[in-house]
């Protein structure tokens, strides 16, 4: 009988855990399809008035996550065809106000600082990996001035000295790295441009130093903290996950390496004997009459290091699956340095590299096809009417431009999916040209306004990348130091061009691509 009431206990104690699970299922499904419902019927019947149509969910907070993120131009382009230039969807739990084209692109990149804010969207992302105190953890107007200490330590001969800097860091990496050791192979393209880039950015940005570095520890490091990049990162940022506690680590320890760096520069006394970015930060000093402290330095440097690291790599992994896919344009552009520089190949300089026209125009189509970031995004401050139309975006969205989706359209290019750096060989069309554009100084010297043009690979408005003219030296001396030493084709006729990874901060390619080069002047 005690035998008998036990399993009876027991089997009743299973029968109620039992219950109680099914009936938490039974709860939680019940209130999942209730919310569903509620969206559904609030989206259909209690529209706003005032405020851009919202594209069709059915899961609250989720929205229209999921799709956007997947590929954000279909998305862009299925919402445009339903819903006009301007609509709303809900990005995790935000709604997310869209204003595609050029008229979009003015109506957000150069709205008022008033009106329109940077620093709540990216700051709980990148001060983790940045630092206290620099770009978005910081007032604009402070932002402001260290863009204009980065901007014109960019000097002209500044940019001289890095083509020479870069061009010997691809020649020795080309000769050292394992993954060019045949005369013929197939190379992991992101991985390898990925190293040539950080070691070449390294080296002219960032210093000797710094650069030695990555030959021992700052490339851990440095994997790391690019970590904290993490989409999660948005809304979880200061979370206990095991990618942000290597981050932390990180960032730390890279700080107190550029700390030290600066220290030992200044201890020793030593004159500038370079021109990179380190020297010229520990020389500027802020309207108050206050010097960079040490600890900002090191975050900017941190900054400048991991942004440009990820815009050049992307953009040049797709410079070399493009090539590979177009390898007639490998020899034109080889042809190009042989008429232009000289059939001897002088060592590249900054002077002769201004001269390679289809070097520049290669990249330029890259950029226009694959701009590393497709979507910017503020945070709407005071109620924005939009002119010519009755929306008013309230205070409660954020407001997003798309740049890409002019640079893909139709109506300003030709065949838009189809990479040709040709067609800019009749680029002084009113569409791409910023010449004549109304100019503006917002507290870093005077930059166009841009937004009129449907290419801006690099923004407009108060955030326009100031790196632009880094950019395209190290992204066209990688590519001409390596246009010099490979042919480029594809592995097999029949291997598709890699799709897109729209899944980071910055657009990449999806997957691992590869590329097979053959070693010039080398018989096999």
């Amino acid at each position: 009988m005690g035998l008998f009431s036990s399993f009876l206990a027991t089997f009743c104690e299973h029968c109620s855990t039992q219950s109680i699970y099914t009936l938490a299922s039974v709860g939680a499904l019940s209130f999942i399809a209730f919310s569903v419902v509620i969206n559904v019927l609030r989206q259909l019947f209690f529209k706003k008035a005032h405020e851009p149509p919202v594209v069709f969910h059915w899961f609250p907070f989720v929205g229209s996550t999921i799709s956007y993120g997947m590929d954000p131009f279909t998305f862009f382009d299925n919402a445009r065809t339903k819903y006009g230039d301007i609509f709303t969807f809900i990005l995790l739990g935000k709604k997310t106000t869209v204003y595609l084209g050029t008229k979009g692109n003015e109506f957000i990149l150069n709205g008022k600082l008033r009106d329109v804010n940077a620093e709540e969207v990216y700051s709980p992302l990148t001060t983790p990996v940045f630092g206290r105190h620099v770009v978005y953890d910081c007032p604009n107007a402070k932002l402001m001035e260290q863009k204009k200490f980065v901007k014109f330590g960019l000097t002209s001969e500044a940019l001289r000295s890095y083509v020479r800097l870069i061009t010997n860091e691809v020649d020795d990496f080309v000769k050292s790295s394992p993954a060019f050791q045949g005369t013929k192979g197939t190379i992991n393209v992101s991985k390898v441009i990925s190293e040539i880039t950080i070691y070449t950015a390294s080296r002219s940005l960032q210093g000797q130093e710094v650069r030695d570095r990555f030959d021992s520890t700052f490339a851990e490091m440095y994997h790391d903290l690019d970590k904290g990049f993490a989409p999660i990162n948005f809304m979880l940022p200061w979370a206990p996950l095991p990618h942000n506690r290597k981050r932390d680590a990180a960032q730390k320890k890279m700080t107190d390496t550029y700390m030290d760096i600066i220290k030992a520069r200044r201890a020793s006394g030593e004159k500038k004997d370079s021109e990179d970015m380190v020297w010229n930060l520990m020389s500027c000093t802020y309207k108050n009459g206050t010097p960079i402290p040490d600890e900002e330095i090191a975050h900017m440097m941190i900054a400048l290091l991991m942004a440009g690291q990820h815009s050049s790599s992307s953009t040049a992994a797709w410079i070399v699956l493009r090539l590979a896919a177009c390898p007639e344009i490998v020899e034109e552009l080889y042809q190009e340095q042989l008429q232009i520089l000289g059939s001897d190949l002088p060592p590249l300089t900054h002077e002769g590299l201004q001269k390679l026209d289809l070097h520049s125009k290669v990249i330029k189509e890259t950029l226009r096809l694959h701009a590393p970031i497709h979507s910017i995004i503020r945070a709407v401050k005071n109620p924005m009417p939009v002119e010519g139309t009755s929306y008013v975006i309230p205070t409660t969205h954020n407001v997003l431009s798309s740049p890409g989706v002019t640079a893909r359209s139709a109506e300003f290019f030709p065949e838009p999916l189809t990479w040709n750096p040709h067609r800019w060989d009749e680029a002084d069309t009113e569409a791409t040209k910023e010449e004549d554009e109304e100019q503006i100084d917002y507290g870093y010297g005077l930059v166009t306004k841009g937004t009129n043009s449907p290419y801006l690979p690099f923004g407009a408005g108060r955030h326009r990348c100031i790196g632009e003219q880094f950019a395209y030296v190290q992204l066209g001396t990688i590519l001409a130091a390596l246009v010099r030493h490979f042919k480029f084709s594809k592995p097999n006729a029949d291997t598709p061009f890699p799709k897109t990874d729209y899944s980071s901060l910055f657009s990449k390619p999806l997957g691992t691509s590869f590329a097979q080069y053959e070693k010039r002047g080398v018989k096999a």
